[in-house]
């Protein structure tokens, strides 16, 4: 099941399907990858011009909490968010 999103037209959401089923399931991972890569880098910006005085073990610190339980943080960091409190 493929999630459309309401922005797109149905020329080009089709445009889009058929690219995907001409990539092989190695060509979906590796691109899957980049995207999350991508996104992990947008966010890393976003954390690093918001706390620009920290350094980069507490950005990615911030970056981890944004995807992991607070239960995981509490026992990796002994803290359940991002501050570090």
């Amino acid at each position: 099941m493929t999630f459309r999103p309401s922005d797109t037209s149905d020329d080009v959401w089709r445009l889009l399907e058929a690219g995907l089923r001409r990539m092989t399931p190695g060509e979906r991972i590796r691109r899957a990858l980049e995207l999350s890569e991508l996104a992990r880098g947008f966010a890393l910006g976003q954390i690093r011009r918001r706390y620009p005085s920290e350094g980069p073990s507490d950005h990615l610190r911030r970056l981890a909490a944004r995807t992991n339980s607070p239960a995981l943080m509490r026992s990796a960091f002994g803290s359940p968010d991002d501050r570090g409190a």
